[in-house]
């Protein structure tokens, strides 16, 4: 079962639960066979036998469960690390599980031995999986639940993209539908000015496909993520605003590459080392002197993990102004959420 976006928590008879930053994964026992699978059904057991086992060592021997996939560390969720145990080598595998153990957050029951439970009421699934699962021991845990919107919105204030990914919204009466988006998934939008030192051309026509985004930090701009998804209108308009500002590379804070270091989501495209006489140059830079506030959903450490939304330019920021520490989420406490 899916979800749609809101800005806004719905209020009335709901469940409140946070949104966590992994896996989306259903998990089936039957006897001594545990099957993990995506959302888009890619099987994941074999790159978490720790949950496996967890699983395993459950009395009951015949379940589904929905749930999330998370690897949590001392700064909070790592999504990073998270694709990082995404690896086909088992001695890869096995390590990574000592070094970055993964747990399962449960937070549907869907079938307990031989009922299915789709079509009782979330309200009673709860129950039943508040009973199944009555004091679960890492690796596994039960999603933490509320039905005060009070407390699920000091969720979305204290916790959104530094520890979970907003909270989701589920009507008591809600019966388990596959493929349809019944529940409500509440996410704040947050914001950014960022200094537009480049940008990328389609490749089809001459015109701007995206926009190269940068903070400063410590005196030098480090490239944070790109803009797109422009309508074609707003793609005449940037190649106008953009035009006087380009520049050769020689002297650009960029000259000699905008490298990021390297990590499961690979790099930003065109984030090379450096660039060499005869490597292929696939942006145009420009003088990182126009700011655009941009709208964002998660970060990586310190870059969009998505490519941001142009909101507007912002003619009145100084570009050396727009600092680094706009994304900094800081380090945040997820005891009281995730006990480790």
């Amino acid at each position: 079962m899916l979800a749609r976006l809101a800005r806004e928590l719905p209020l009335g008879d709901y469940l409140y639960e946070p949104k966590w930053d992994g896996f989306r994964c259903l998990a089936f026992r039957d006897g001594d066979e545990v099957d993990l699978r995506s959302r888009n059904q890619r099987p994941l057991a074999r790159y978490f036998p720790e949950v496996v086992e967890a699983l395993l060592a459950l009395r009951q021997s015949r379940f589904v469960l929905d749930g999330e996939l998370v690897v949590a560390g001392p700064e909070g969720f790592d999504f990073e690390a998270l694709l990082s145990r995404l690896h086909p080598a088992a001695s890869r595998v096995e390590r990574l599980r000592r070094e970055t153990p993964a747990s399962y957050v449960a937070f549907d029951v869907l079938a307990l031995g031989a009922r299915d439970l789709c079509e009782a009421p979330l309200r009673e699934r709860r129950a039943q999986l508040e009973a199944f699962l009555p004091e679960p021991r890492p690796p596994l845990h039960v999603t933490p639940v509320t039905d005060d919107p009070q407390v699920a919105t000091a969720w979305l204030d204290r916790f959104q993209g530094a520890g979970i990914d907003g909270v989701v919204a589920k009507h008591v009466a809600l019966r388990y539908v596959p493929g349809r988006r019944e529940m409500i998934k509440v996410k704040r939008e947050r914001t950014a000015e960022c200094v537009v030192a480049g940008f990328r051309w389609l490749v089809d026509r001459p015109l701007p496909s995206s926009l190269l985004l940068g903070l400063y930090e410590d005196g030098s701009l480090r490239h944070v993520g790109i803009a797109s998804g422009f309508a074609e209108r707003k793609r005449h308009e940037l190649l106008e605003r953009l035009r006087p500002f380009v520049v050769p590379l020689e002297g650009h804070p960029w000259e000699t590459g905008f490298l990021l270091p390297g990590g499961p989501a690979g790099r930003l495209p065109g984030a090379a080392g450096r660039w060499a006489p005869g490597m292929t140059q696939d942006w145009t830079p420009i003088a990182p002197q126009l700011v655009c506030e941009v709208a964002y959903d998660q970060v990586d450490v310190d870059r969009f993990r998505h490519p941001a939304r142009f909101k507007r330019w912002r003619p009145d920021r100084d570009a050396q102004s727009c600092a680094l520490d706009q994304i900094d989420l800081g380090r945040v406490d997820l005891g009281d959420l995730f006990p480790r």
